[in-house]
């Protein structure tokens, strides 16, 4: 049995190195995040200007810049294999558990590396009311960003066979993700006003909970998915 979980670690753990190594060499989906979420920081600061927002304002902005920076990065973590044909390959050296276990780690660091771009970013351009709890804030942005990432890689395997391939995962995406979106606003504004970890528990079990549903029923589909 531990030889088996071994086994398994070492065959997901490649699939991370090698997407790793794709995206360093390519630096698409980093570059399309970071270029997507600075724009529209930058568009929303001087539309906003000097006026104050309101804290949950504040908190529905930052989801709304990491969501639609995420879907423009998170779409190609299968579209890239379809091609340029390497999907055939990753089907006959690994099972399709483990491929999607493997796509959702990288797709979740890619995530980490945009929440660290997006919150800096956010707090010298929004210049948010003082006073919020930054630990709780990088803490619920981390376990959201999980979550999406869980439901956003299944998605995503399933628009890799569509023709509109960029444009249909945000559509199918939303749906599903709002209720991550909704808990992580909410819990954001509790952040950003100062609150703590006590306030926002429920939060974090729905968040955990439905990143278990969506990876288990993702574990389910994905052998359909990829079944040619």
């Amino acid at each position: 049995m531990v030889k088996t979980s071994f086994s398994l670690i070492t065959a997901i753990r490649a699939i991370v190195v090698k997407d790793l190594t794709d995206e360093f060499r390519t630096r698409h989906a980093l570059t399309a995040m970071v270029l997507f979420s600075l724009t529209t920081l930058v568009t929303v600061s001087f539309t906003i200007g000097i006026y104050s927002l309101d804290i949950m304002l504040h908190s529905a902005l930052i989801w709304i810049i990491i969501f639609f920076s995420a879907m423009s990065a998170l779409s190609r973590s299968f579209t890239k294999e379809e091609d340029s044909g390497t999907i055939l390959a990753l089907k006959m050296s690994a099972t399709a558990e483990i491929i999607y276990l493997g796509k959702l780690f990288f797709n979740t660091l890619l995530l980490i590396v945009l929440i660290a771009v997006v919150l800096p970013l956010y707090y010298i351009m929004m210049n948010p009311p003082p006073g919020g709890n930054v630990g709780l804030l990088v803490l619920i942005c981390i376990t959201a960003s999980l979550s999406l990432a869980g439901a956003t890689t299944l998605l995503a395997a399933i628009v890799a066979r569509a023709g509109s391939k960029n444009s249909l995962l945000p559509v199918l995406a939303f749906p599903v993700l709002l209720p991550i979106l909704l808990t992580a606003i909410r819990s954001t504004g509790f952040a950003l006003s100062g609150g703590s970890g006590e306030e926002i528990i429920t939060d974090f079990i729905f968040l955990i909970s439905y990143l278990a549903i969506v990876v288990t029923v993702s574990l389910l589909l994905i052998p359909f998915v990829l079944d040619d």
